[in-house]
């Protein structure tokens, strides 16, 4: 006598189950990925010019500097190192993410005479910086920014804790580095309010460093509207214009 057929609703079930637990997993990795390996971070400013550009969608590997602990002995973490380019919770106001690149290390010794950067009296070869203006000698600011540090005058926007604190820290026109902390400079030096202007990066507040620009969009809408439409638009345009608006020379791109 034949056996009756299995029932369709338990197979029609079990391969329901089957999916929803792959989905899971799949959901349960993906998280697990962005919360503790990489993270996308988007160039919203010229500070990093040419080496980053607005528009410029990047990988940030979170692991690469550790974060203190047994883990550090388990996996071989990197020391970060002069001319790395990190990706960290700006000092004045954590919940906003800044990229700047490492120019001066725990315990160094550092002033700019002239637009460069001396690191315990020594030129620094710095082949990615990108000049825009000469210094105006006349101009307060401009002597802030390219003569640093400056403690007899002070630039437009910046932080006045930080001119207090460097008050404690210049020895014979040298900045000296505490230990635990880094100075980061744009590589758009004329164009970037970095560490000369608010202070240092201490070591707990570097998320990681860039990996690879994973897509690159040209300005095709920089002030999209903050209603939930305007978004909505943005996104669709980018969608329907995906082609048109790519760097393909940059999309791909590993960052050095």
């Amino acid at each position: 006598m034949d056996s009756p057929p299995p029932p369709i609703i338990s197979t029609f079930g079990g391969d329901l189950i089957s999916s929803i637990q792959s989905l899971l997993g799949t959901v349960v990795i993906a998280v697990f990925v962005i919360t503790f390996i990489v993270q996308a971070f988007q160039i919203p400013s010229e500070s990093m010019e040419n080496t980053l550009l607005v528009g410029d969608y990047l990988l940030v590997n979170k692991l690469c500097y550790g974060g203190g602990g047994i883990g550090n002995y388990l996996v071989p973490y990197q020391k970060i190192r002069r001319g790395d380019i990190i990706v960290f919770l700006y000092p004045v106001d954590p919940k906003q993410h800044f990229v700047k690149r490492v120019v001066g290390l725990p315990g160094d010794r550092l002033r700019l005479v002239n637009k460069k950067v001396l690191i315990n009296g020594k030129p620094l070869e710095e082949p990615y910086v990108r000049f825009l203006e000469p210094t105006n000698p006349n101009d307060p600011n401009s002597l802030f920014r390219d003569d640093f540090p400056r403690l007899d005058t002070y630039a437009m926007n910046m932080e006045g804790s930080w001119l207090q604190q460097m008050h404690t820290l210049v020895e014979d026109g040298e900045l000296i580095i505490p230990q635990g902390n880094y100075f980061v400079m744009g590589d758009n030096r004329d164009d970037s309010q970095d560490s000369r202007y608010w202070g240092f990066v201490p070591r707990e507040n570097v998320v990681g460093r860039p990996l690879i620009i994973y897509w690159s969009v040209r300005d095709w809408d920089e002030n999209p509207s903050p209603t939930l439409a305007g978004r909505l638009n943005h996104v669709v345009y980018a969608a329907t214009h995906f082609f048109q608006i790519t760097r393909w020379n940059r999309t791909l791109r590993l960052i050095h």
